[in-house]
């Protein structure tokens, strides 16, 4: 009697396909760059896992916005214009979760998928916004406001701080966990000083004020120029290519199909991959819609307790802080009206609570900076790679990440070295620039999103907040632009 042969050995389940069971997903548009492939959704985390990609963008925002610009309008104005933040945050809240759904749905960023629709787009997101970081005005800043409290030449802090942070962003194994816990770091660090400062230096009579602030809807400015208090509404928050960047944190986060896509690495501590960030899309099965819809309400909670949450938090306790310091007092505008209320805050509390706030301060303007170079770096080197890079076996993401990043500090460096200002006319253009970015990016994710499948796309009440965001930021490029023209005629 013979023995049987042993039965086959069963196949063993893959997570994912071989490139011969891959199939194509013709929902995503593919005329402009490769099309993409069926993966299943990944399995989503508890929330405590999701949290990040909304501190980064507000710490990023409240260097400059909430620590300068509407602490500055409360001063000029009172309290009564609060309401306006509120709105311009909650825009933000909705264009930031419409950038997370098609980044959820396909692993790529949507500046990725703008270019699915019409290649130029790519380029013209990678560029245009640039005009904004070219100059170095927000490191120097953050310097002079260290040596507020601490002495010192701003000029050389500057120039050391650009250059440790290029060695921060050169030898971190995974970049995005660098710049959460910098980012972290700073955000812990401004609610503590924003408590002690509540308690230290306001009075309940300010925050009062506050509170009515913050529902006089439709109250308007009596002092400051129409432009600069439209200009403050369209920046509460983040304000420009900022919202777009979130796309590149949540893949770095692992969010949804985002989990396929290699993470930004260091090319020298890490282990970097050439090939470019194209995506993958999921089957409309029950399951696979379960995990999306799970996906989708982390993200939409993780965007409401950081970026909504702690950005009016800031603003809110920033504008009461500087009200209660400088009533009446007469400054000037930037880095003048930051010494004005360091001086005012050291006189009624004590010359140690002074220089608190300037080393507060400069800590805040320093993580503008670091998230403006991750901002930049990021749109840059994905929008590369994805198109003219694509088939590049040395030009990875990361590498050309690594250059963006350096590329900037150098520029900065010998502009600070050379004493070079910006001048007026590119200070113009990147005001119009960014309300561009916030109109564009408005329109193209209203038709991005449209064309999901129907049990994601987007719709309802969300689709009536972005054609009304879409039209806001069109008014404001549109002023913006009219501004600059009429300013150059005369």
């Amino acid at each position: 009697m013979t023995d049987s042969p042993p039965p086959p050995e069963p196949e063993p389940t893959r997570l994912f396909p071989s490139p011969a069971d891959e199939v194509v997903a013709p929902e995503i548009p593919s005329r402009h760059l490769p099309a993409v492939t069926y993966r299943p959704m990944p399995e989503p985390p508890p929330f405590r896992q999701v949290v990040g990609p909304g501190v980064i963008l507000i710490a990023g925002a409240i260097g400059s916005g909430e620590f300068i610009f509407w602490p500055y309008l409360a001063t000029k104005e009172g309290l009564g214009l609060l309401w306006a933040a509120e709105v311009g945050i909650l825009l933000q809240f909705f264009l930031n979760t419409e950038v997370q759904r098609y980044t959820l749905a396909t692993g790529e960023t949507a500046i990725t998928g703008f270019a699915r629709l019409w290649r130029p787009w790519g380029l013209l997101f990678a560029t245009l916004p640039m005009l904004g970081f070219i100059f170095p005005g927000i490191a120097l800043s953050a310097a002079t406001t260290l040596t507020f409290g601490l002495g010192g030449n701003a000029v050389l802090i500057c120039v050391v701080g650009l250059f440790l942070a290029g060695v921060a962003f050169s030898v971190s194994p995974v970049v995005y966990q660098m710049l959460e816990k910098f980012q972290t770091v700073v955000i812990a660090v401004t609610l503590a000083f924003l408590a002690v400062a509540t308690y230290a230096a306001t009075d309940l009579a300010a925050w009062g004020e506050a509170a009515k602030g913050l529902v006089s809807v439709g109250t308007f400015p009596k002092v400051i120029a129409p432009a600069v208090f439209f200009s403050a509404l369209v920046y509460a928050g983040s304000g420009g290519l900022g919202n777009l960047t979130v796309a590149n944190w949540v893949r770095d986060k692992n969010w949804g199909m985002g989990a396929y896509i290699p993470r930004l690495v260091s090319p020298i501590t890490g282990e970097e991959v050439a090939a470019p960030a194209l995506g993958h899309f999921f089957p409309q099965d029950e399951e696979n819609l379960r995990r999306f819809r799970r996906w989708w309400r982390l993200g939409n909670e993780e965007q409401l307790l950081t970026f909504v949450l702690l950005g009016t938090v800031s603003i809110v306790a920033m504008s009461v802080i500087a009200y209660s310091a400088l009533r009446g007092i007469p400054t000037g505008g930037g880095i003048d009206f930051i010494r004005a209320e360091g001086n005012q805050l050291g006189l009624t509390v004590g010359r140690w609570f002074a220089i608190v706030f300037f080393v507060v301060g400069g800590l805040k303007l320093f993580s503008t900076v670091v998230g403006n170079l991750d901002i930049a770096a990021r749109v840059v080197a994905d929008s590369f790679k994805v198109d003219w890079l694509r088939d590049s076996r040395f030009w990875s993401e990361s590498k050309l990440y690594l250059l963006t990043v350096w590329v900037q500090i150098l520029l900065g460096i010998t502009i600070l070295v050379a004493g070079l200002e910006a001048p007026l006319l590119l200070l113009s253009l990147s005001g119009l620039v960014g309300g561009l970015v916030l109109f564009v990016s408005a329109v193209l994710l209203i038709h991005l999103n449209l064309r999901l499948p129907h049990t994601i796309r987007l719709g309802g009440y969300r689709l009536v907040m972005m054609v009304l965001a879409a039209l806001f930021y069109g008014a404001f490029a549109a002023h913006v632009a009219w501004s600059t023209l009429h300013s150059w005629l005369r």
